[in-house]
């Protein structure tokens, strides 16, 4: 079943995955890419009035509160934007019977301390954070709100364009910096996570909306690693000389809980025989090359 879409709005097109979102879908679809000056999903009148001008057949909303301590300090401004703003755009998606594609994140997870093995979309979240329980709030008014919708759950996401919230960073260019100038590296290796690179991501989301099999999506790279795992892999790659030292998450503070493990798997991609994601290893390497480190 084919989607009929021609005029796409991304929400945060200027981040991390929305830069190569923009990459991947503006040879084939009219693109509006407001930025958070003309379109700032906390003013909800604001939003539905440009959304009501503009009527795009499909919103991409990849905008969040997403720094982890940040939301546990400030519940009220992680529940503003990642849920009340979303219920707010779901609610204006239903009004003008427009599909809303939503990101979502691993930390609906980790509440199962004993988790060995990835979640699937079956399983039932339960979150660790203020930040986790507030995109799964916001996750549960898209369900209720609208019938047209993908909920894309993600994780540990790298591109070339880097995170805003971070200074165009993301952890391989902060392994890699850190390289540079320290001679220690201390890295969890009891947190498991699945790296993904945006642009995959980006590409596999396109494959996604020409469908109408609406509902929720585990999109990562295939393969698991804890955060040392990834960062030894960063410097293997880069053959990189780094003292790189395996710690416990309890020798960093931090004001909110993470998920130990949080592992997702794309089971309803493979069930729709459209899973186009490479393995975690593969990735990081095309990421590499795009991004000028390797040859």
């Amino acid at each position: 079943m084919k989607n009929k879409i021609e005029k796409i709005l991304i929400i945060g097109a200027d981040g991390q995955l929305g830069t190569d979102l923009v990459k991947v879908l503006e040879k084939d679809y009219q693109l509006l890419t407001p930025s958070i000056e003309e379109l700032d999903i906390t003013d909800f009148e604001k939003t539905r009035e440009h959304i009501k001008k503009h009527l795009p057949d499909l919103i991409i909303n990849t905008a969040a509160f997403h720094n982890v301590d940040e939301c546990e300090k400030n519940p009220e401004r992680s529940f503003l934007v990642n849920t009340l703003a979303v219920k707010n755009l779901a609610e204006a998606c239903k009004e003008k019977d427009i599909v809303l594609v939503h990101i979502s994140t691993d930390y609906v997870f980790g509440l199962d301390r004993n988790r060995k093995t990835p979640y699937t979309e079956d399983d039932l979240p339960g979150p660790v954070n203020i930040y986790g329980i507030s995109k799964l709030a916001g996750e549960y008014c898209i369900q209720y709100t609208l019938d047209k919708y993908f909920i894309v759950r993600t994780a540990g996401l790298f591109g070339v364009a880097g995170c805003k919230e971070k200074g165009r960073l993301n952890f391989v260019e902060t392994m890699i910096k850190l390289a540079k100038e320290e001679r220690e590296i201390k890295v969890k290796n009891d947190e498991f996570t699945s790296p993904t690179y945006t642009r995959e991501l980006a590409e596999q989301i396109k494959e996604l909306i020409k469908t109408n099999y609406y509902g929720i999506y585990h999109i990562t790279n295939h393969g698991e690693c804890s955060w040392y795992g990834f960062a030894k892999k960063i410097f293997e790659i880069l053959n990189l000389k780094v003292n790189c030292q395996a710690v416990s998450s309890s020798q960093f503070q931090t004001i909110a809980k993470r998920p130990s493990y949080s592992v997702l798997e794309n089971k309803k991609l493979k069930e729709l025989d459209i899973d186009r994601m490479s393995h975690w290893e593969e990735a990081l390497k095309k990421y590499l090359k795009e991004k000028g480190h390797l040859r």
